[in-house]
């Protein structure tokens, strides 16, 4: 791409803080017309991403037991999509109080503050041998050793995350052939876009997929920076910049 003759550096095929752009056609999905535009934005990101770990890589069958590592942006729709299934409990750890609660009015069952107490231990407390599914939904390779240990006997690690490039993990590895554990990658929800954003959309629309609640606050595009400094601190489910 390239504007008078100059390269136009356009990261993931996508545009931001524009009010126009030129993009792929691969990459224009058409959804339902009734679909807000700024909700919409959600689905095509946090929501596909948390939804789709559950409902397409991690296929969770109904009654299974989950464990959510980090209910930020990302986190909060993993719970949701096992609410969706029928998962039980659906547990949120994080090691901000303030997540913790938007996981539980989101359908968290429990809630565990890492800051305070061992997230695999709290787990073992909840379901006896640990959970069937457990998700971490932040690049931190702290998490991925707690959410393989809060795994039942043939349980499955998602990991959801991107942890800085060359991040790596001290693992025991007997346990994972013993127990017969695994531990599996998550990239955007394993989403077939074509089919799984028109989806989301209907379920929105049909009052079963929750958007409008992972919305903590709006800001003015001359408030990004405020925006930005909120999501970092933790303080939001979801921002949105409306321009």
């Amino acid at each position: 791409m390239s504007l008078r003759g100059q390269p136009v550096y356009h990261y993931g095929h996508v545009a931001t803080y524009a009010s126009r752009t030129v993009v792929a056609e691969s990459c224009a999905i058409a959804i339902d017309t009734r679909m807000p535009l700024d909700r919409a934005a959600l689905i095509g990101c946090s929501v596909m991403t948390g939804v789709g770990a559950v409902i397409n890589t991690a296929a969770v069958p109904a009654g299974a037991s989950m464990a959510v590592f980090g209910v930020g942006g990302v986190g909060l729709n993993v719970v949701q999509g096992g609410v969706m299934v029928a998962a039980h409990p659906v547990i949120a750890v994080d090691l901000k109080p303030a997540r913790l609660e938007h996981a539980r009015a989101l359908g968290a069952t429990h809630g565990i503050d890492a800051s305070r107490e061992d997230p695999g231990a709290a787990i073992r407390a909840i379901t006896r041998r640990g959970v069937d599914y457990a998700f971490v939904a932040v690049g931190d390779t702290r998490a991925v050793s707690q959410a393989i240990d809060a795994l039942s006997p043939a349980g499955t690690c998602v990991l959801i995350g991107v942890p800085a490039t060359g991040a790596t993990l001290p693992l025991d590895v007997r346990p994972l052939v013993t127990a017969e554990r695994v531990i599996r990658g998550c990239s955007y929800g394993g989403a077939r876009t074509r089919e799984d954003l028109p989806r989301l959309v209907a379920l929105y629309l049909a009052g079963k997929l929750r958007v409008d609640e992972l919305i903590t606050q709006r800001y003015g595009l001359d408030e990004a920076n405020e925006a930005f400094r909120a999501l970092a601190a933790g303080e939001l489910g979801r921002g949105l910049i409306m321009f």
